[in-house]
């Protein structure tokens, strides 16, 4: 049996918006972007460049309660974790393209981490592991 997981939904405030910071600042390919009408909603699929993996659902918020949650479904903790095979380069990418860095990158017996906030506040470690296991 061959099971993984296809998608993990991201709440955001506007599609285009998350797009644009998405797309344009981290680099992601836009996989889909389909209106769905009968739910006045988009399916709005991206994912980093080359990826084989799970993909993020930009999901818009559609009601107070979901709209509350936009940046802080973790509460605090770093939510997700964008694996590179070149920390140095893309940390470097992300602080050119205006990325905010929460914490600066260290190196932990795992591997090279720092962390950084997406448009919304929603924290991420973008990480390149160590061949330690």
């Amino acid at each position: 049996m061959q099971v993984s997981i296809a998608h993990v939904t991201l709440l955001v405030r506007e599609y285009d918006e998350a797009i644009a910071f998405y797309v344009g600042k981290l680099g992601f390919e836009l996989i889909e972007d389909t209106y769905r009408p009968e739910q006045d909603k988009r399916w709005v699929v991206v994912a980093p460049p080359g990826s084989t993996g799970t993909s993020l659902l930009l999901a818009r918020a559609s009601d107070e309660a979901q709209r509350a949650r936009v940046g802080d479904a973790t509460g605090g903790r770093v939510a997700l974790f964008l694996r590179t095979d070149n920390f140095e380069r893309d940390y470097r990418r992300l602080v050119d393209a205006g990325v905010e860095f929460a914490r600066p990158p260290v190196v932990q017996p795992y591997g090279t981490v720092a962390v950084f906030r997406d448009l919304y506040g929603t924290l991420w470690d973008l990480i390149q592991y160590s061949d330690a296991p």
